[in-house]
């Protein structure tokens, strides 16, 4: 019966390669948002990634319609946040998630009918959450590069605002000489304005796309400093000695907590692995018949 089983298994897992191999090959119409979203950033993305969104994005509005619309809404900002890493969008992100999640459950179950229940657990949390997880990694690689950018920037928006250009321009000039997230970011916000939208709501929306503390002292330095009339140069300065001893603070905590943690290390595996070798080395290099007292 096992052996029927797994016979099964595998003759499924085979026939869902084969359809989903036709489906690529396939000249399939797509919905004119989906098409577009395919497209989004595919010279960005990697060749394997470029593969699993074409083979998904059939299903993308049947994973986006049982996540809900307030899943998705979270999922929308998250995504943001990390700056649509590799050109991900909802819809490649939707279509990932039955890709992962196709691959995870069918391996699941494999491995169920042969007994492998550990490998069966990864192969479930791998089609659960593996796209949750590289979204993860690139929202704090983001707000990383982030933070240790901004402080610099700052000085240099204060020298060229000190120079005579207003703060607009001074802005545009700056973020021309950076690359990175940071200069994405400001690029977003002044093609906001350039649109129409207030400097206050663009700069908002720019604290909403980033879970950084620095940004949200930035931008709410910015837009105290305006409602009160202080210099834009002095704002700056202040902003960016602020976020230099924040940085410097939080040092330290890391260094603080870092030492109980190496302590836990040494005693608990460093420690006990050494007495083992010198109790050994002892043992060895003092030549005791253990048979003669043994018996």
């Amino acid at each position: 019966m096992t052996a029927l089983l797994l016979a099964l298994a595998v003759g499924l897992s085979a026939a869902g390669v084969c359809y989903g191999t036709a489906l690529y090959r396939r000249d399939a119409e797509l919905p004119g948002d989906l098409a577009v979203a395919l497209e989004i950033g595919a010279t960005r993305t990697t060749a394997v990634g470029s593969v699993i969104d074409r083979l998904g994005m059939r299903y993308a509005p049947a994973v986006l319609r049982m996540m809900g619309p307030r899943r998705v809404d979270r999922i929308r900002r998250r995504i943001d946040m990390a700056g649509n890493p590799g050109g991900l969008t909802l819809d490649r992100y939707a279509a990932r998630r039955a890709v992962y999640g196709f691959i995870g459950f069918t391996g699941a179950l494999t491995m169920l009918l042969r007994g492998q229940f550990v490998i069966a657990v990864i192969l479930v949390a791998f089609g659960l959450f593996w796209v949750e997880v590289g979204i993860w990694s690139a929202v704090q690689q983001r707000k990383a590069d982030i933070e240790r950018t901004l402080p610099d920037f700052l000085d240099v928006l204060a020298v060229v605002v000190s120079a005579g250009l207003g703060f607009r321009q001074a802005l545009d000039r700056v973020a021309e000489k950076y690359q990175g997230p940071w200069s994405d970011e400001l690029r977003i916000a002044l093609r906001r304005m350039d649109m129409g939208v207030s400097r206050r709501q663009a700069f908002d929306e720019l604290r909403k796309r980033n879970d950084s503390e620095q940004v949200a002292m930035f931008v709410t330095a910015l837009q105290q400093g305006e409602e009160l009339g202080a210099p834009i140069v002095d704002t700056l300065i202040q902003i960016a000695n602020d976020m230099r001893r924040t940085d410097a603070q939080n040092a330290r905590r890391r260094a603080a907590r870092t030492i109980p943690k190496a302590t836990l290390t040494v005693t608990t595996f460093m420690l006990p692995g050494t007495l083992i070798l010198l109790v050994a080395g002892f043992v060895f290099g003092s030549d005791v018949d253990f048979g003669a007292i043994t018996g």
